[in-house]
């Protein structure tokens, strides 16, 4: 996010915390790593690129076990993650992966198969609770020695999936929602992630770890979260398909909080259909956060991902996001007359007619309910966690400056602290200002009157440099809507702008993710404009 306009917040995601002056010794990934053994590989030499389905071939034809699959990916890790370019995406290993990849062989010899992504392994970001042997710290010190007391709402759908968690990743520092001068991808706990298109790059946030892992294969999906495009920011500068459901359709519990208004979880992968199976495994109600309760998913959104989505579908072109980046523009001409190609009804000039209105609002809300959220999330890990409220947080930071802030400081923190309880006039004005521009009279409005089916508009431009004097500067963005409105978007491949990737988006009304995989696949496999990464030190010139 360019946290110096925060009316623009193009990278708030959700982020967890860490706590205790013992946090201070430790370094990203102290904790012993799962055995990894120095046998060949089960897969060949690595796992680049391999998709879910083809994975899911290979274990059900016993080519394949989860365990040397597992394995595979932790070597992976280590060889691209710790050493080599060193990315840093991973902030901690699962020091039982290995184990409960056994346990689902152990169930797939025996006929029971739990579903297409039994044995499949995952990493998580940071600020999503597992209680496990694993940490959650939003990579932030002041919640290292804090332990949740049960998963959030979403890793118990994942185990009940079958997934593998591989471990957690890395992100900005409480979802880049700490300071308005931060640099993305940078947490006290987890140190800088690097961007594997460019080493020198950021690979925006909140959600850095989950993209630059995803797009390096250091796991076959991965899950991040968004608050304002801390999923589609990182999967367009990373080269990924993201999808930042409905508010509602996965469940928050568990999750280290900024909105309760905007926050949502959701999957991060190499392709379409990779993401689609991870959001069906993801999504579905939970009598632990009232969101769900609305909810209208699809009984199986990996039906959508089939050829001839497009046609006859009508999608309009929001222009008034386009303009800041020539070769960004070519690209999304190309799209659009990809599109059209597919049989699609283009609805040019379909533009939001409250752009730029409602930013100032989304931030008063986030501060309100980032102060409420996150007080109740420190609640949820009882009475022994070091953590109370957001004002200890703050002493904590300022008594570890050193490790905590030696780049930026905490004025979004001590903002929030300064506001009142959600009963107050001005959250409350705030709140219903920001649902009347970014809704009624905002895509609301744009969808009825245009009739489209989705709208389109640039992910964003190819990734800035890492600068930690400095912070974070934009380089577009169009998540703003979707993220206030609380409904959902879908980012995918577009083409690279010198060999850095840059992503075309299509948002739609509220519980569309089906319509939105359809019309993002069907793109998808007439385009094919993903890369893999090469791990440059530089962008090309």
């Amino acid at each position: 996010m360019d946290r110096r306009q925060f009316l623009h917040h193009t990278v708030v995601g959700t982020t967890t915390l860490a706590t205790g002056a013992s946090a201070l010794a430790q370094t990203p990934m102290a904790q012993e790593p799962p055995r990894v053994s120095s046998a060949p590989l089960a897969v060949g030499d690595e796992v680049a690129e391999r998709d879910v389905d083809d994975l899911r071939r290979a274990l059900e034809s016993g080519q394949l076990t989860a365990r040397a699959l597992t394995q595979a990916y932790l070597r992976r890790i280590d060889a691209i993650d710790r050493q080599g370019p060193a990315l840093n995406s991973v902030i901690e290993l699962n020091p039982d992966a290995l184990d409960i990849a056994e346990r689902l062989d152990i169930e797939r010899k025996a006929g029971k198969v739990r579903g297409p992504l039994h044995g499949i392994p995952v990493l998580i970001k940071d600020n999503i609770d597992t209680a496990d042997r694993m940490k959650t710290t939003a990579g932030s010190l002041a919640l290292v020695d804090a332990r949740p007391l049960r998963d959030a709402g979403l890793v118990t759908r994942l185990r009940e999936a079958g997934v593998v968690i591989l471990g957690k990743t890395n992100l900005s520092e409480w979802a880049n929602f700490r300071s308005e001068h931060s640099t993305s991808g940078w947490s006290g706990r987890g140190g800088l992630t690097r961007n594997p298109y460019a080493l020198d790059r950021n690979g925006c946030g909140s959600s850095t770890g989950s993209g630059v892992a995803a797009a390096a294969s250091l796991c076959a999906i991965a899950v991040g979260t968004e608050t304002d495009g801390s999923i589609i920011c990182p999967s367009s500068r990373c080269g990924l398909v993201g999808i930042k459901p409905t508010v509602g359709l996965v469940s928050r519990s568990g999750i280290i909080p900024i909105s309760s208004t905007q926050d949502t979880a959701g999957p991060m992968a190499r392709t379409v259909a990779d993401a689609a199976a991870l959001l069906q495994a993801m999504a579905g109600p939970d009598p632990r956060d009232a969101a769900t309760k609305a909810q209208q998913r699809a009984k199986d959104y990996r039906e959508f991902v089939q050829p001839g989505a497009l046609q006859g579908k009508r999608i309009g072109i929001m222009r008034n996001f386009f303009g800041f980046d020539a070769r960004v523009d070519a690209l999304m001409e190309e799209a659009i007359t990809a599109l059209e190609g597919a049989g699609a009804v283009i609805v040019d000039k379909a533009n939001l007619p409250t752009r730029g209105q409602f930013g100032a609002a989304e931030y008063e809300l986030m501060l309100f309910e980032f102060k409420a959220g996150v007080e109740a999330y420190l609640a949820s890990l009882g009475p022994k966690a070091p953590m109370k409220t957001l004002k200890d947080l703050i002493a904590f930071n300022e008594a570890h400056a050193k490790e905590e802030m030696p780049y930026f400081g905490q004025d979004i923190f001590i903002a929030a602290q300064a506001k009142g309880p959600l009963t107050d006039k001005a959250y409350l004005a705030a709140k219903a200002k920001a649902a009347r521009l970014s809704r009624t009279e905002g895509l609301d409005k744009l969808f009825a009157l245009k009739k489209v089916d989705a709208v389109l508009s640039p992910s964003g431009g190819p990734a800035w440099l890492t600068d930690l004097v400095n912070g974070d500067y934009g380089t577009g963005g169009s998540s703003g809507p979707a993220a206030v409105s609380g409904y959902p978007s879908i980012t995918v491949p577009a083409g690279l702008v010198r060999g850095l990737p840059v992503g075309v988006s299509f948002t739609g009304p509220a519980w569309s993710e089906g319509t939105l995989i359809g019309i993002a696949h069907d793109y998808e496999q007439r385009t094919k404009l993903r890369r893999a990464p090469q791990y440059t030190a530089s962008a090309l010139v």
